[in-house]
Formats: C-alpha cells, structure tokens, sequence
C-alpha cells in the first residue's frame, strides 16, 4: 500500500458541520425512504472529517470505509451518492464497472475515473481560487476597459495642464463605468483562448498524459479583436485576469489534495463484472481481469494524471449494482474485502411513489408546476390524481422491467404532454389534473400492454 500525506489546503473542510444526523435531513430532501444506505454513506462522510483531525501518522492509517449498495434500478442509489457529493463539495465521478476492460484489451482503463476525478478537482478549486481573486481582478480589468475605452489625443507628456486633463477625462469616464452608465456601448477588445486540443485514440485509450500537456504547452494561444458590449466585455477581462492571479502550482496540489482526501468514485453495475459460481471460462474470465485491475485502485495506488500523482488511498468509493443474477459473493475476495459496509436498498412501492412526485425539493409536479408557470399557466394536481398516477407507473413496472422512480418521469411527460404544448396559447390560465383526467390520457395505454411497452 502506498500512502501519501499532502499538505491540508486552508478552508478545505466543507463537512466540517455535517453530522450524520444533518447529513441524513438534507438528504432527506431529496431522496424518499433508504434510511440505512443514507444512514451508510452520512457516516462514511462523517468519518472523512473525524480523520483529518487525528495526527498525521494515525491519520494515515484509516482508510476509508467503502460501500457497496445493492438494489434495483431507480430507487437511489446513484442519487444518494451525488446528493453527498454536492453537500460535502467534493468532486464525484459516476462510471459504470461494464464499461472497463482487462488490461490489454480494447477498452476503457480503469485508471481513467481517477484521471477523471483530478479533472473534476481542478476545476472546482480552480472556480474557488478565482472566486477568491476576483476583487483584484476586476480592478486590472477596469483598467484595461478604460484604455480600450479612452484614447487620449498625443500631447507633449512634459505638459502638466494637458497631463491633468487627461487624468480627470479618465476620471470621469471611470465613474460612468462604474455607474453602469456605459453598458450598452460597444467596444473591441482583445481575446486569448487557449487552443483545444482533441484526445486521440491512442490504443483505445485517451492521448498520453505527457504527450496532451506537450502539445498544449507548444501550440501558441489564439487572439482576436472581439466586439462585444461594455457590460460583456468587462466579464470577460474579469474572468483573463482572474485566471492570471491564479497560481496554477497552488491550483494543481490543492486540486490533487481534494481528490485524494474529498474524492467520491461511484462504480456502478459492479455486480456485471462479478462472475457466477460455475466454471471459469469465457466472459467470466475477462470480468475477473476487470476486477483485478480495479483492486490496486481501490486498494491504495499511485495513479499519473496530468496534475500531479493521484495516490486513491483515502478516496472513497461507492459501488452499486442490483445483483439479482450474481451476488456480491461472487466479486473475487479482495475486492470484497475492500467494501466492508454493504447496505441493501428496497424497491419503490405505489406509497413512496406519491410522496416521490411530492416531498423532495426536486419533486416532478414541483417542476412541472415552475415550468408552466413561465406561460402563465397554473397548474395543480388532486390527491387522487397522485395516487393514480402512483398506481399506473407501479403495473408498469410490475408488467415489464421496473425501472423504479425513472418510470414517473415518462408517465408524467405523456399525461401532461398536450398541456405542455398548447400552454403558450391558453396562458394564464389555471389547470387542475384529477382522476379523471389521468385516466383519460392514460388508462388506455396503460391497458394496452403492446402500447405500454413502446410508449411508457
């Protein structure tokens, strides 16, 4: 096992005042039921914070406490472990396990989420570095505003009554920028854009870490005159000069420090890549090389990306698969005993349906309800409605393959279809769906199992 200590970046200890218990609530707000798996990952969180606060030799010697989550699809689990994501402000990539291949082979190298989670790393503490900056930054751009804004006519420089007028015309000029009096005029200013530089397919897998940066290092930068508005052109030069404050050897540890010790990888459909009880041979053995590989990932490795070493140590890693052929038994043994913490989720019934298109912050009649008040129509849902909507997305699972909560979203969209497109002509107006309408957008096709299957 390798282990690596980097230097703690200051202000990096968002979950600080997440309790379990708090972690739990918010959650709560978005997710419906899955108390344990909440429970699971609130701890596994908790435990993040708890471990930055021991001394730096015990501090390297707990790991993190990993999670397996099974359950079919659409009740949560991916949800669950972005929701934690967004509260613990870490960066989070979500992979499916399906998509790697054995070393060696055409394919996706399991190396690239950890790549991938770098990536993510910087750019977020890239958006706070400069975020930090923008004062000083937008003082420099107003600078630069104002040259391109005034051009002073050429006088002898040794002149002080002309020298003075200069400074008071810039004066005034910088007091109208400042009272958004100039916004709307138009000026042409200078812009850099650093050139793309595209991933080549390089064995099936993204271009060399070494050979990306070099070439983005030996391609010069792009300029050109751009002509924009005052208000836009002031933006732009304050996002230029933010990125010039920015140290980017400050950027790149800080980046790789969060996604070692904040870092969330998401590995879902383990349960495809784990093999059966049977012979060896085949598919089996191609899933297994995919577990070997993931292991060191998940063990504790050094992994090069463009930013610096990765060391995966303390990232923490989320694995999900609904497990209905093979069992979690039947991933090799070390990697099971990567994943101590397994926690089942349970399938969706008609009630938790109700309380989803209900209770979250993000519930779909709340969406539905904002998006069509922007024509100025007014919609509202009966009781009876919810519940028939419930008990309609509910046989369609139970008829075909459940997909879970996912199945509501396609419900929704064909009953309130013809609403969504004649609301520009019929707003403001108010429309309230009850039973019976549900039933008369949907009870016939729902009826219809051919139709149920091509079109909900």
């Amino acid at each position: 096992m390798r282990v690596h200590e980097r230097e703690h970046p200051p202000g990096d200890l968002a979950i600080a005042g997440l309790t379990p218990r708090a972690t739990v609530r918010q959650l709560d707000q978005y997710i419906v039921g899955q108390h344990d798996a909440k429970r699971a990952v609130a701890i596994a969180l908790r435990n993040r914070w708890r471990r930055q606060q021991l001394d730096e030799d015990l501090r390297r010697e707990v790991l993190p406490k990993n999670i397996i989550m099974i359950g079919p699809t659409g009740v949560g689990k991916t949800e669950i472990a972005r929701r934690l994501a967004g509260l613990a402000n870490a960066p989070f990539v979500k992979v499916e396990a399906s998509h790697f291949t054995e070393v060696g082979y055409h394919g996706r190298d399991v190396e690239s989420m950890v790549r991938e989670l770098a990536q993510l790393a910087v750019n977020m503490v890239q958006e706070e570095m400069m975020q930090q900056v923008r004062p000083q930054a937008r003082e420099r751009a107003e600078e630069r505003l104002l040259d391109y804004l005034y051009e002073p006519p050429e006088t002898d420089p040794a002149d002080p009554d002309r020298a003075r007028q200069r400074r008071r015309a810039r004066e005034r000029l910088q007091r109208m920028l400042r009272e958004g009096k100039l916004d709307e005029r138009k000026v042409e200013i200078q812009v850099t854009d650093k050139p793309a530089v595209p991933g080549l397919a390089m064995g099936g897998e993204e271009m060399g870490i070494d050979m990306q940066s070099f070439l983005e290092e030996m391609l010069p930068p792009r300029t050109e005159q751009r002509r924009m508005t005052v208000a836009e052109a002031r933006e732009t030069l304050v996002h230029q000069e933010s990125e010039k404050l920015v140290d980017r050897q400050t950027l790149h540890r800080r980046a790789v420090w969060k996604a070692e010790n904040n870092g969330i990888i998401f590995v879902d459909e383990i349960d495809k890549i784990a093999g059966g009880q049977g012979e060896r041979y085949g598919p089996d053995v191609s899933r297994e090389g995919v577990q070997r590989d993931l292991l060191p990932i998940v063990e504790g490795c050094t992994v090069p990306t463009r930013y610096g070493m990765v060391h995966t140590d303390h990232i923490l890693f989320i694995a999900a698969g609904a497990f209905t052929v093979a069992r979690p038994s039947d991933l090799i043994p070390e990697l099971q005993g990567r994943f101590p913490i397994r926690v089942e989720l349970s399938d969706l019934s008609r009630e938790d349906f109700v309380r989803i298109l209900t209770e979250p912050r993000n519930a779909l009649t709340r969406q539905y309800r904002a998006l069509l008040a922007t024509e100025e129509v007014e919609l509202e849902f009966s009781p009876d409605a919810l519940e028939r909507i419930a008990e309609f997305a509910e046989q369609i699972n139970q008829r075909g393959q459940s997909i879970g909560a996912r199945r509501l979203q396609t419900v929704m969209e064909k009953l309130l279809e013809s609403i969504s497109f004649e609301a520009p002509d019929i707003g403001p107006h108010s429309v309230t769906v009850d039973r019976d309408y549900v039933d008369s957008k949907l009870a016939e096709l729902v009826e219809d199992e051919d139709l149920t299957r091509y079109v909900l």
